[in-house]
């Protein structure tokens, strides 16, 4: 990625997000139009912004689905995701080092409703922290959550 200087942000990133043990999975065959597929849709294009537009993506970018945010999929609520640093690993488990000094950022992505992304938009990182953190949201999916906005 291309990251500005004075960010201290690693140039290498992965990202991934967490789905439930039970998410239908088996029956995919590509990233075509089931519904289910919409988070490996999501994950895909988030990847693939700092590639097709020379930018970056760091912990607390927000991405909309659209402009107004429209859900991924019919039985989804979500319409955006925020980066976020892995919230289930320790700490030190958030950035892999390797050879030469490379340390690569390993990022995760949380679904949010609509009125979650606008309190990104218009109160701030800080006031969308608040709401995630109120309903201990993670980067492991739960279909069925409702906005803590």
């Amino acid at each position: 990625m291309t990251v500005p200087e004075g960010h201290g942000v690693s140039p290498y990133a992965e990202l991934m997000l967490c789905l439930p043990a039970d998410w239908p999975l088996t029956r995919l065959t590509g990233l075509d139009d089931d519904p289910a597929g919409w988070p490996l849709r999501v994950l895909k294009q988030v990847a693939r912004l700092p590639h097709e537009y020379g930018t970056w993506i760091g912990e607390w970018h927000s991405v909309p689905n659209g402009d107004p945010a429209q859900p991924y999929a019919t039985d989804t609520p979500f319409a955006g995701v925020v980066v976020t640093p892995m919230l289930r690993v320790p700490p030190e488990a958030r950035t892999i080092a390797v050879r030469s000094g490379i340390r690569i950022a390993l990022l995760a992505l949380i679904p949010l409703h609509p009125d979650e992304i606008a309190v990104k938009v218009e109160h701030g990182t800080d006031a969308l922290i608040e709401v995630l953190d109120r309903g201990r949201v993670t980067e492991l999916l739960e279909p069925r959550r409702p906005s803590y906005a």
